[in-house]
């Protein structure tokens, strides 16, 4: 047995525990505990006294526990064989969690099944190096803070699984807005998980909820936001939202006519009369209510302020001698006797102001009917 007189930490510094790799003690032995560190003496599978920050001389006087399981004849210089354990008591908040698996957890709201996934991290601190050692440590050489969580997984991810969904459940809250709860449901957490911890000597300093989330390739997420695009659509539009659908239909069944889509051109068509009759009903109205207002180009001779004559009277009888407007079925003029003229003019469509025949009963433009 090789004999030490000195013992200090030597081990990484991101464990929670580390075991000096020598037993071959003797009281006089030096003892250095960092900072935040405490040391725990482990003999014949017993963790015994602690050690707190400083350098200690291992005597009698403070580790009395070991003095009582260890020989000491010959002026107290006997080698004895006993396990150092560095147990670091800096609080670690980078302790990291998530589920493996999703979730399957009815939406209240919408009452499909959506799969829920969750993320965050904790801080935790051992607050009794003793106890940690002795439950959980054992006689492993290190410890450090991916042993704890795979140690812990198991009662985590059961609480926080448990949790979430009676929350979401119980509360009648929607998957896509649990987020809102977060800081809430942290906090709740905290206190559900934080007895199981300290039966090990580990305080839960804070534990956070980052995410709740759902994959977004998943069939029923896919198929829940298609339905509330739709709500959203819906809402939107208001009153107005089938004849929007009615446009989106044609396009669609003008898209599949362009790609030679037989069923689908049939399904154009019929579409498109339907919307051609609400233009045509459309244009009725407008004229009905006296709305002519089209462009001026097209009707240069219309005059406004004569808007009570027949914009379509297609000729004149005229005097031919001293241009005096004479009844239509005259023949000589009643003042000069001269002879009745029947001048042509040329006709314009009441609808849209074209250029008609003068013996056309409907416009070859618009298709109005002629009074």
């Amino acid at each position: 047995m090789d004999i030490i007189d000195r013992v200090k930490y030597q081990g990484p510094n991101d464990v929670f525990a580390w075991r000096w790799p020598h037993d071959g003690l003797v009281w006089g032995t030096q003892v250095i505990v960092n900072q935040a560190q405490q040391a725990v003496f482990y003999k014949n599978g017993k963790a015994l006294d602690v050690l707190e920050p400083g350098r200690h001389t291992l005597k009698t006087a403070n580790i009395p526990l070991l003095e009582h399981i260890v020989n000491i004849p010959f002026g107290n210089e006997t080698p004895f064989a006993a396990e150092i354990y560095f147990v670091n008591k800096a609080v670690n908040l980078a302790m990291k969690w998530g589920t493996q698996e999703p979730i399957p957890i009815l939406d209240p709201v919408y009452k499909v099944f959506v799969p829920v996934r969750a993320f965050g991290q904790f801080g935790m601190q051992i607050n009794d190096a003793k106890k940690f050692v002795a439950e959980l440590v054992g006689t492993v050489d290190e410890f450090d803070a991916e042993q704890v969580c795979d140690y812990f997984r198991g009662h985590l991810m059961s609480r926080i699984k448990d949790f979430i969904a009676a929350k979401i459940v119980n509360d009648g809250i929607s998957v896509l807005t649990i987020s809102t709860q977060l800081n809430e449901m942290s906090a709740a957490l905290k206190q559900d998980i934080s007895a199981e911890f300290n039966r090990f000597g580990i305080e839960i300093v804070n534990f956070y909820l980052s995410s709740i989330n759902v994959p977004q390739d998943d069939d029923s997420v896919v198929s829940l936001k298609g339905m509330l695009a739709k709500k959203a659509e819906f809402e939107l539009y208001g009153e107005h939202y089938n004849t929007v659908k009615t446009f989106d239909v044609a396009e669609q069944a003008a898209s599949n006519e362009s790609e030679g889509n037989v069923a689908g051109a049939g399904v154009g068509m019929g579409v498109g009369m339907g919307i051609g009759n609400q233009m045509m009903n459309m244009s009725a109205d407008m004229m009905n209510t006296g709305v002519t207002n089209t462009d001026a180009r097209h009707k240069p001779e219309f005059n406004q302020s004569s808007q009570g004559n027949k914009i379509d009277q297609a000729s004149t009888n005229t005097c031919s001698n001293c241009q005096k407007s004479l009844s239509e079925n005259a023949k000589f003029c009643p003042d000069c006797g001269g002879t009745a003229t029947l001048e042509q003019h040329n006709k314009f469509c009441i609808g849209c102001g074209c250029e008609i025949s003068t013996s056309a009963n409907f416009c070859s433009s618009c298709g109005t009917k002629q009074r």
